[in-house]
């Protein structure tokens, strides 16, 4: 009939439209942290003195900020897990065995972790940024969802054969033990891997603080050896003009 066209009824569908793609998102909010956080730590709970949870970034929803900082955690969380873990291994002296670069330099002997990468020549310390830049712009456009329109925080998409020649392990389930686990059991693991990361974070920074500032950490006093480079500057000459 002709009310089909009225301008009400498109008015009507557009605005089904949006509803059905909002409840398409699942959007974590505030009250989802507090459940979360329950999980977490049930002593010390939903912990957000700076209202976090609550902001707004570059004129988003609270809830699509949620997804930035779930995202950001995760991520910090595990590049410290595998800081800490590289801090022990360089810090014991064990390194691979092959040359380390192309003219046969080999991988430095070292007890002071930081010093395997001030060893590290520029071209090579370019190429690791470069890597964990692609990294980062797969992240953002190949994921069927982003994080802060409703994808899942942490979730790395698989790596696709039609722009990777031979395709490459997914980095988020590179073996595929988790592909036939439960929902129960991925939730599981999720908040063993948030308090993991936690830890990993404060550890890392323990041992940097305390290769700088010899006692600044008690607890590791006499164990981390001083360090007299510079742990904030990841290059041996800044990448920006001096002003």
């Amino acid at each position: 009939s002709a009310a089909a066209f009225t301008p009400s009824s498109f008015n009507g569908a557009a605005v089904t439209q949006r509803t059905a793609a909002k409840a398409s998102m699942s959007m974590e909010s505030s009250e989802d942290l507090a459940v979360l956080a329950k999980k977490l730590n049930p002593i010390l709970g939903f912990f957000d003195p700076l209202g976090l949870a609550k902001q707004s970034f570059w004129n988003t929803t609270p809830e699509e900020t949620i997804g930035f900082l779930r995202e950001s955690e995760i991520k910090h969380g595990r590049v410290a897990m595998f800081a800490f873990v590289g801090y022990i291994v360089h810090a014991n002296g064990i390194h691979f065995p092959w040359a380390m670069q192309l003219d046969g330099t080999p991988f430095p002997s070292v007890s002071n972790a930081p010093e395997a990468w001030d060893s590290l020549s520029e071209s090579a310390k370019y190429q690791i940024f470069a890597f964990i830049g692609f990294l980062e712009v797969w992240r953002e456009i190949m994921s069927e969802k982003h994080y802060m329109k409703g994808g899942k925080p942490g979730e790395f998409p698989a790596f696709d054969s039609r722009y990777i020649p031979g395709g490459a392990l997914n980095l988020y389930d590179p073996f595929g033990w988790h592909k036939n686990r439960s929902e129960e059991a991925k939730a599981a693991g999720l908040v063993k891997e948030i308090n993991n990361g936690r830890l990993a974070m404060i550890g890392i920074l323990g041992f940097l603080a305390e290769g700088k500032v010899e006692g600044s950490v008690p607890a590791l006093k006499g164990i981390i050896p001083a360090y007299a480079g510079e742990p904030m500057a990841p290059f041996a000459e800044s990448i920006f003009p001096s002003l």
